[in-house]
């Protein structure tokens, strides 16, 4: 019977019986057999007598001419003859091969199943084995054959044959180091990176002495696209092939991935990614990226010029069981842009709860379009009120997302998203219409009150993105609200640099009879020059300014002096100014002695629900809306309760400025507790 022994290639084994025995691979070989001729002739599989002694002899002699090594295989595993191919592979006289165990020859037995398959062949399946194999040559070299054992007919026996592959072999490992590495640098590719990347996370029950952890610096150079539209390609050829030098030399140096090999690849472009198996931590990853930043950032001296370069790097390290490669990659690139949102020229280290606010944001980004036709938003409407009389003047309008997941969401939450994925020109649409349209009922169905204004917030991006004039003139047509009635309201920012189109919407709104607020006066960039020929009637000054009213016996001389040079100039250019953030009556009282000319705040209201500003337009003409036992204002900045429920959408872009984006107070913007009563001025 027929086993795998660990003996000596060629080595002469002899089975007494001369068949074939047992049942597997745990059978035993018989003991040695004397040595057999070196010659024999070669089975044919017909019998003897049917064939002439001229055909017997071509046969032979085709055998042993072919150029193809060829071995026929007794049921016992035994070569009977080898032509002079299989010799010459072998580095032997091909008669010495005669009574050889075939599977000793080729390597058969190092792999269960291709040894499976071969006792299965020798046991008379018709199927053919077929199997790479690499031989140890004459000369010492590694000689990659395909080898098959296919049954003879009629005989009982096995032709082993074996064809020499390896120049095919080599020119596919030619071809595939062409496929998985860039022409320009000659690294690795993404092809190879993902392969490497997909080995190096799959388990491998024999390794025991790894520390089960990986690593990846996934870089981009900041500023490479402006090198190569200003200098040619050939110049960002070459400062990329010296990026690869350096990259290679920074993981090199710092030895990285001793186990596996670190690997430096170029993924496409201008990024990188410089793979650690095996790493110890994120402190390794960190030098790594440390050096890889200062390497890059000394001068490149090309084609006569001297270059400057940086790169911004994301870094990942985490343990590599239940890490996919698309997983890791998408964490890394999440955290290459970070690097590229703080500043650039740095490296900044994965943050799984950032990463979920970023995850947040992109599913409140997937569900706003389809909020909006669901009528998923309603308003609150904050009151303004006259700081010299106390009157009631108008409210601002202030959108709120009954979200049916995460509850009630502040705009503060969404805001920065729509407008990031355009869906601000819808919502602000919306906004818009309701607004005015609650307006006009409340000024039908409280003709004695003085009518009041609504203000609304307007994105920048509806200005640019939308045809807001036309917008809003068919909003106040079908809503029948005098233009008067409206004021919009666009950051400081926005309107400082309006030029072209969007300053000649304002302008066109302006004529309309609408009136343009610039909201938190004073953060942006203040270029007092635009108020002169910009169509702005209305100032309203930024919470930070009155804050620094709120202290009675300390108070800051440089914030009143600021406020007060502020109002001034705005009424000499016929402006009025609103204070934002008023939450004491110090606090009004000082603004009025600065000459304010209205305020909005939790002294007077949070933001509340429609019916509750009727509620005060049903109370007594002239009176203020003002703090009450029963609608006293919530804490203020110093003790804001902090975000209602619902996600958060994390750092990143601002939540900018959009329909009802409420930053009054530093306040959630909740309309919990009863509403407020108008009362004296108090």
């Amino acid at each position: 019977m027929i086993t795998k022994r660990n003996h000596p290639r060629r080595r002469r084994l002899a089975d007494p019986a001369g068949t074939v025995s047992g049942t597997g691979a745990g059978a035993l070989v018989g003991g040695e057999a004397p040595r057999v001729a070196p010659a024999a002739p070669v089975a044919t599989g017909v019998p003897p007598g049917s064939r002439s002694a001229g055909e017997l002899r071509d046969i032979q002699a085709a055998f042993n001419a072919a150029r193809l090594g060829m071995a026929v295989v007794g049921r016992d595993g035994r070569v009977v003859s080898a032509n002079h191919t299989l010799g010459a592979m072998l580095g032997t006289d091909p008669a010495l091969l005669s009574d050889e165990s075939a599977a000793d020859l080729v390597d058969l037995g190092d792999d269960s199943r291709i040894w499976n398959a071969y006792l299965a062949v020798l046991r008379g399946r018709d199927e053919p084995l077929r199997c790479a194999r690499c031989l140890k040559g004459p000369d010492g070299r590694p000689l990659w054959t395909e080898v098959t054992v296919a049954p003879l007919p009629e005989s009982g026996r096995v032709l082993l044959s074996v064809a020499d592959v390896s120049e095919r072999r080599d020119l596919q490992a030619r071809l595939r180091h062409l496929q998985m590495h860039d022409p320009v640098t000659r690294l690795p590719n993404r092809a190879l990176f993902f392969e490497r990347l997909t080995a190096a996370l799959t388990p491998d029950p024999y390794d025991r002495g790894g520390t089960g952890r990986i690593g990846l610096c996934y870089l981009d150079l900041d500023g490479f696209k402006a090198i190569n539209d200003t200098l040619g390609h050939r110049v960002g050829d070459e400062l990329l092939r010296a990026v690869a030098q350096r990259l290679v030399q920074c993981a090199d140096e710092l030895g990285h991935g001793r186990r596996g090999g670190h690997l430096v690849a170029r993924l496409g472009g201008d990024e990188f990614a410089v793979l650690v198996e095996d790493s110890t931590g994120t402190e390794q990853l960190a030098a790594l990226a440390g050096s890889v930043l200062a390497a890059l950032q000394r001068p490149f001296d090309l084609a006569g010029q001297r270059l400057s370069v940086s790169a911004s790097i994301g870094v990942v390290e985490r343990v590599a069981a239940g890490t996919t490669a698309t997983g890791l990659v998408q964490a890394a690139d999440t955290t290459l842009y970070w690097a590229k949102a703080d500043g650039k020229a740095r490296w900044t280290l994965f943050d799984p709860e950032r990463n979920a606010h970023r995850m947040t944001r992109q599913a409140l980004s997937s569900m706003l379009r389809p909020a909006v036709e669901r009528g998923e938003f309603t308003l609150d409407y904050q009151p303004l009120v006259g700081l010299g009389d106390g009157a009631l003047r108008g409210v601002e309008a202030l959108v709120r997302w009954r979200h049916p997941q995460f509850g009630t969401l502040a705009p503060n939450r969404f805001i920065g998203v729509a407008e990031e994925d355009g869906s601000i020109v819808e919502l602000g649409r919306w906004v818009l219409e309701n607004a005015c349209r609650q307006a006009r009922r409340w000024q039908l169905d409280h003709p004695a009150a003085p009518p009041l204004f609504v203000s609304v917030n307007v994105a920048v991006r509806q200005v640019w993105d939308s045809d807001l004039v036309a917008d809003v003139a068919g909003i106040l047509k079908e809503t029948g609200l005098p233009p008067e009635l409206l004021q919009l309201e666009l950051t400081e920012s926005a309107v400082m640099g309006s030029a072209g189109r969007p300053l000649q919407a304002l302008q066109a709104l302006s004529d309309m009879g609408v009136a343009i607020a610039i909201d938190d006066f004073g953060t942006g960039y203040s270029n007092l020059a635009y108020l002169s020929r910009l169509p702005v009637s209305v100032l309203k000054l930024d919470g930070s300014f009155v804050r620094g009213f709120r202290d009675v016996e300390h108070p800051n001389p440089a914030d009143e002096t600021i406020v007060e040079a502020l109002v001034q100039l705005a009424h000499r250019l016929g402006l009025t100014v609103t204070a934002e953030c008023v939450e004491s009556a110090e606090q009004a009282e000082r603004l009025r002695n600065v000459g304010c000319d209205t305020g909005q705040g939790w002294l007077y209201s949070r933001p509340v629900p429609p019916e509750h500003i009727a509620a005060l337009l049903n109370s007594v003409a002239g009176s203020a809306p003002g703090p009450t036992p029963d609608a006293a204002p919530g804490p203020g900045p110093s003790s804001d309760p902090g975000p209602g429920p619902g996600p958060h959408p994390g750092p990143g872009p601002s939540a900018g400025h959009g329909p009802g984006v409420d930053q009054r107070h530093g306040a959630p913007g909740s309309t919990s507790g009863p509403a407020p009563t108008p009362a004296p001025e108090g």
